[in-house]
């Protein structure tokens, strides 16, 4: 088989949705990296702000409706298979449930001889059902950290054969330590003028109640009274559904005293910059993450993380900065770190499978030990 390690590949993607979140971008990052080495990127997902990057790139995406969690969307079981009869595709890689159920009900009745190898990710530790268990279903699983592969063996009867884990990687050229963004930041300072000869603390993570952002003011509350330099940078949106969480928020920042110490900015796609100009990035979930993209992200751009020590973030930060973490929900020791953190020399050292080149290689090899199988 040692053609085939040399063989350009079709690959399809399949994920809810193209908008913001970690898997959304991690999909069209390794879709370029797919372009790059000359095979052919397919995407499929309801679409999202993230199509127009992901096609300039030189992928295709193409729009259905795998993204509703209702009976209703098994209605495109039939047309998800034609259209995987259509595409031929060698890898078909499904990176979340209600697209997972779709596409393995439409391939479990191609025929096994042509139809494309299924493997899946687990991009998260899901509720452990049968409605999640369709991740296990695959013929190759790959895990995003060491800590969802034992959730997988703990709760799936998957061989260790069956189970590859690859870190997700980030793009070298996107997160640097370095990077000049002079002009960036006096534009910045312009529209946020208390970002000025501070110490900017950053909090990046979608606005929702499990990523910790009230235990980021609540610390902040803290870290205030131990060096009045800081000030709280909160970066991501709330979901549409959930912009109450904002608003409580904000009370809560006003209750603490601390609307000229720390700003809301919202959702940014300059995140990369927010990083540089960071002293300390924060990662404060209140339950075990996955991955915790953030710490690595903040990491690559030679900034200092404290974290909880629990679930994958900490495996992240265990790897590349191991004196940021704290005891998990110990506010008063994370304020009592990041001041620590402020004016010292930090030694970050990110491995390199932590990288997106890295994870574009070790996902390739799964999918070409699949196709030998």
């Amino acid at each position: 088989m040692a053609v085939l390690s040399r063989q350009k590949l079709r690959i399809v993607q399949v994920l809810p949705e193209l908008n913001a979140g970690g898997v959304e971008r991690g999909t069209v990052e390794f879709a370029r990296e797919l372009v790059k080495a000359g095979h052919e990127s397919i995407v499929i997902s309801s679409g999202g702000r993230q199509v127009p990057k992901l096609e300039s790139e030189g992928s295709r995406h193409i729009t259905a409706l795998v993204h509703k969690k209702s009976l209703a969307s098994f209605f495109q079981i039939r047309p998800m298979r034609r259209l995987l009869a259509d595409l031929k595709p060698d890898i078909v890689h499904v990176r979340s449930r209600m697209p997972a159920w779709i596409v393995w009900l439409a391939w479990r009745k191609m025929n096994p001889e042509i139809r494309p190898k299924l493997i899946s990710t687990f991009h998260g530790m899901y509720s452990v059902n049968a409605y999640s268990a369709i991740m296990a279903k695959s013929e190759h699983i790959i895990s995003i950290s060491d800590c969802v592969s034992d959730y997988i063996f703990r709760n799936y009867a998957v061989s260790p054969d069956k189970l590859t884990r690859i870190y997700r990687g980030l793009d070298r050229n996107s997160f640097s330590e370095g990077s000049n963004i002079d002009k960036w930041k006096d534009e910045l300072f312009l529209k946020y003028p208390q970002f000025k000869s501070k110490k900017l603390i950053l909090m990046p993570g979608r606005l929702t109640r499990w990523k910790g952002q009230e235990a980021f003011l609540s610390m902040m509350n803290v870290l205030v009274g131990i060096d009045p330099r800081c000030h709280g940078i909160i970066v991501g949106e709330a979901e549409s559904n959930k912009e109450h969480y904002l608003q409580e928020l904000t009370v809560q920042c006003s209750r603490l005293g601390l609307d000229d110490k720390v700003t809301f900015v919202g959702h940014r796609s300059d995140i990369n910059n927010f990083y540089s100009l960071s002293a300390v990035a924060c990662h404060m979930s209140n339950k075990a993450e996955p991955f915790g993209r953030t710490v690595t992200e903040a990491l690559a751009s030679g900034v200092p993380v404290v974290a909880y020590d629990r679930g994958g973030a900490s495996e992240s930060l265990r790897a590349g900065f191991p004196e940021g973490l704290v005891a998990a929900d110990d506010i008063a020791a994370f304020a009592h770190k990041v001041s620590a953190l402020l004016d010292s020399e930090a030694n970050i050292q990110l491995p390199d499978e932590f990288y997106l080149d890295s994870q574009a290689r070790e996902t390739l090899n799964v999918y070409y030990r699949a196709l030998e199988s």
